[in-house]
């Protein structure tokens, strides 16, 4: 089978050919995770799952309790205390039913509460969180005469606590709320100012950890679990609830057992392909992507979404190196009509290194079929899983004809083409292929691929946030403007105010990701979390740089707390 208008594979795969290399350093984990994972323990391992079972029973009546009586402070306080330390997912009835009591009376609430900062704010972030509308205006309460929020002790530990309990919830803005978004900057300061004050360790450790990184709402759950972990009983000594703790610490190692085993199985997969050798141009990343992965799903329920998501990704970053890195425009112009066309007759006209590349691809995909998840669910949804490959793929291959032709593209025409290139659309739909059909449904992929306002922002939260720390790396080869490049050649302005710009438009992408929360949700709650995560995942891995491209010391620690070292108990 001929493709017509394009070089024969022989004359595109020519040694001399010059390709836009770039140099990315090794895989880092073959010593830790190449060996066999020790067997487990069977007996201790039924011993600590029947402890977990009996704390989580009594944690859980202990909140049903808090519900029954009324006590509301109390709700939402263990309600918070729970998700901190990462082990929700075992509560969602008992936490549903608390934040349904709170919001049914909150105007109460807050009556009740009217002078403490603290109580209310946390009320007010976990229903946000929740997808409650609540008004921000309960917040006014909180200024003095002339509209100025008060200005708290910054030496009152209570004060502190009730300003970054605030801190934390004007992250739950959305479009058009000054007060919070007024707030954001007075608490911001305000904590900055008081950190130096404050005589508790670890409560200072939490405010650092809220100003240095993200806050809650936008960190990755398991490593603001281990990080609450560390410090939670330091906080309030006396008072912190040693059942919960001790459930987690013995979930979060169980879950890290059960995370090491899964990437271990993943990782011999990604050695059998001999990416080294056959892919030598490309970025060695696989426990990176299962970390990645861990910020979008780690529950135990989703092991095979996040086996298909890791694969899937990974095979979406040797396509992303092979037309960002590698391949010739005329190689890849082959391999994107092959990829349109998705049949193994086309083998025979790519160039050798392609072969083996699509190959995987299409046995990949012809395994997920085989899932018994995804044939319960029906296996249409391995189609919209090709389609997102295909669309990656066509997007990649513009960023080409840029480069090709040496264009610079204005701003506009930029991010039609570069928010599709981030992979992130094509990437939330694959994580929906391993989920359960009631609540991963055709609507559900159709109303990704429709590219609503909450997946947009994901995907320009995603684009802007990885130009903005890997565009002068790409200046150093051939390769097309980023949006960096294109605002200041369009605009004639300088990097600096380039930056302040676009980092506007990331805020109002995150105010359209608390938007599309709010109840009624257009698909289930779970589908929502993940395209949330995803904009999380970009917040953590390249805030301060590239951490997937050039993982550092940073980056290695965080894989150490995920996957590798337990929490001491």
């Amino acid at each position: 089978m001929v493709l017509l208008g394009v070089a024969s594979a022989t004359t595109a795969f020519s040694p001399c050919t010059s390709r836009p290399l770039a140099k990315y350093h090794p895989n880092l984990w073959d010593s830790i995770f190449l060996s066999e994972v020790p067997e487990t323990n069977e007996q201790a391992k039924a011993g600590q799952v029947k402890l977990i079972e009996e704390l989580t029973e009594e944690v859980g009546n202990e909140l049903k309790g808090l519900t029954t009586n009324r006590d509301y402070a109390g709700q939402i306080r263990m309600v918070d205390t729970i998700q901190r330390l990462g082990i929700a997912y075992h509560f969602e009835p008992e936490i549903d039913q608390a934040l349904q009591c709170v919001f049914e009376t909150f105007d109460v609430f807050c009556e009740h509460n009217h002078d403490n900062l603290y109580v209310i704010a946390l009320g007010f972030r976990l229903l946000r969180q929740h997808g409650y509308r609540v008004s921000s205006e309960i917040f006014e309460k909180f200024k003095d005469s002339e509209g100025e929020f008060k200005l708290p002790n910054p030496e009152d530990l209570s004060s502190v606590m009730g300003m970054l309990e605030f801190y934390e919830a004007t992250h739950l803005r959305v479009h058009d709320e000054d007060i919070l978004e007024n707030g954001f900057v007075f608490a911001r300061n305000f904590l900055e100012f008081a950190l130096p004050c404050l005589s508790n360790p670890a409560v200072a450790e939490q405010v650092s950890h809220a100003l240095k990184w993200y806050s809650n709402r936008r960190g990755l759950p398991r490593l603001e679990a281990r990080f609450y972990i560390s410090i939670y009983a330091k906080i309030h000594p006396s008072l912190h609830h040693q059942g919960l703790l001790r459930l987690a610490k013995l979930d979060f190692n169980l879950l890290q057992s059960l995370h090491k085993k899964e990437l271990s199985e993943i990782y011999r997969w990604w050695k059998s392909l001999e990416v080294e050798k056959k892919f030598p141009y490309t970025r060695d990343r696989i426990v990176e992507l299962y970390f990645w992965t861990l910020g979008i799903c780690y529950e135990p329920k989703y092991a095979v979404a996040r086996k298909i998501q890791t694969k899937v990704q990974a095979m979406i970053s040797i396509l992303d190196d092979t037309y960002d890195a590698y391949g010739t425009f005329p190689e890849l112009k082959i391999l994107t009509e092959a990829i349109e066309r998705w049949d193994v007759s086309c083998l025979d006209q790519l160039p050798e290194y392609m072969q083996f590349l699509y190959r995987v691809l299409l046995d990949l995909f012809q395994e997920i079929e085989e899932e018994e998840v995804v044939r319960q669910a029906g296996t249409y949804r391995v189609t919209y899983g090709i389609e997102a490959i295909k669309e990656v793929a066509r997007a990649y291959f513009d960023e080409a004809k840029w480069r090709e032709e040496n264009y610079t593209p204005t701003m506009e025409e930029y991010m039609s083409v570069a928010t599709r290139s981030s992979g992130y659309v094509s990437l939330i739909v694959i994580s929906f292929l391993g989920i359960d059909g009631n609540i991963a449904n055709r609507e559900a992929f159709d109303w990704v691929l429709s590219e609503p306002d909450m997946v947009k922002a994901t995907t320009i939260i995603c684009r802007l946030i990885d130009d903005m720390v890997g565009h002068q790396f790409d200046r150093q080869r051939d390769h097309i403007p980023s949006a960096v490049e294109c605002y200041m050649n369009e605009h004639n302005v300088s990097e600096e105010e380039v930056c302040d710009k676009l980092n506007i438009q990331i805020e109002a992408a995150w105010k359209d990701l608390n938007q599309g929360f709010m109840r009624p949700t257009a698909i289930p709650v779970p589908l929502l979390h993940r395209i949330f995560n995803f904009a999380c995942v970009i917040e953590v891995v390249y805030k301060k740089g590239d951490w997937y491209t050039n993982v550092g010391p940073e980056m290695q620690s965080y894989i150490r707390q995920i996957l590798i070292d337990p929490v001491p108990e």
